[in-house]
């Protein structure tokens, strides 16, 4: 098998079978499997890819396992050279798969590889490829100065609005709607770190596989369509938790023993100010 797909579903019925539909509609000579993860949904998700797709490989969890878990149970399934993490709310193109494989296959020592991710207005989603959230492109980040530069690479080390989004180059981290990793990779750095619920699982899975000392590389030349928020906007506390959760474990996981107890301290209160702003603007800016 050269491809594992593993697709995670939760309560996104239509959106996982337009994923999957994309999929067989590949033109590719590699073989692939398709595993749907299925996090206890309780939709008619199970019954109808069941009996649309009676050859994907589906697992039924009894509860919800988040994104990091959810995907590792499928990923012990697979049985690919590659895996590849694709979201439910995505579509693939005809040609991204073949496109994919066959660039991996010519460059051994990547290990993680993604491709041009846009949103159903055509526009890019900068997260298909970024640089790690160190204290100084996370502070560039959230107060809007790298918006106000955006050709400095200094000022832009996070969302690197600074490169050509069509052109390929290597980058820090991926996004997980959309990541091919090479078997030998995860198998050397292990799979997705499991107290991450469901944010920044991918930017750690990069992270360590370039501390693993394999190359993550940006290859634009296929694209896929991402579905990005498509439930509602305003969203439930939970996920707003979790997205500032997985900031305060990124960091304290892999900066904090390499800053002092002042960068530390203001990161820190950063994440909780930032939590405090979203959780009321999500709650009283959605009023109308």
């Amino acid at each position: 098998m050269d491809l594992s797909i593993i697709i995670l579903n939760y309560n996104t019925c239509e959106l996982t079978i337009n994923a999957i539909k994309s999929v067989y509609a590949s033109h590719t000579h590699y073989k692939y499997e398709i595993i749907v993860v299925d996090n206890n949904s309780a939709d008619a998700s199970v019954q109808t890819i069941n009996e649309n797709f009676p050859s994907t490989v589906l697992i039924k969890n009894d509860e919800n396992y988040g994104f990091a878990k959810g995907n590792n149970i499928g990923i012990r399934k697979a049985t690919g050279r590659y895996i590849l993490l694709l979201n439910s709310d995505t579509e693939v193109q005809e040609d991204t798969l073949e496109t994919m494989i066959a660039f991996m296959d010519s460059n051994r020592s990547i290990g993680a590889a993604g491709c041009k991710v846009v949103l159903p207005d055509g526009s890019l989603d900068k997260a298909c490829r970024r640089g790690f959230p160190t204290p100084s492109a996370s502070f560039y980040y959230a107060f809007g100065i790298s918006k106000l530069f955006p050709d400095s690479p200094r000022l832009n080390q996070y969302q690197l609005s600074h490169l050509d989004p069509d052109q390929d180059y290597p980058v820090d981290c991926l996004v997980g709607a959309f990541m091919m990793v090479r078997r030998e990779a995860f198998e050397q750095v292990g799979l997705l770190d499991e107290n991450f619920f469901m944010y920044g699982e991918d930017i750690d899975w990069c992270y360590r596989i370039k501390q693993g000392g394999w190359n993550i590389h940006y290859y634009p030349y296929t694209q896929i369509v991402h579905h990005k928020g498509a439930s509602s906007r305003r969203k439930p506390f939970k996920i707003i938790y979790e997205f500032h959760r997985a900031m305060y474990l990124f960091h304290k996981k892999h900066y904090q023993t390499r800053y002092n107890f002042l960068v530390n301290y203001f990161v820190y209160l950063g994440i909780f100010v930032k939590f405090a702003v979203s959780v009321a603007l999500n709650r009283f800016g959605s009023v109308r």
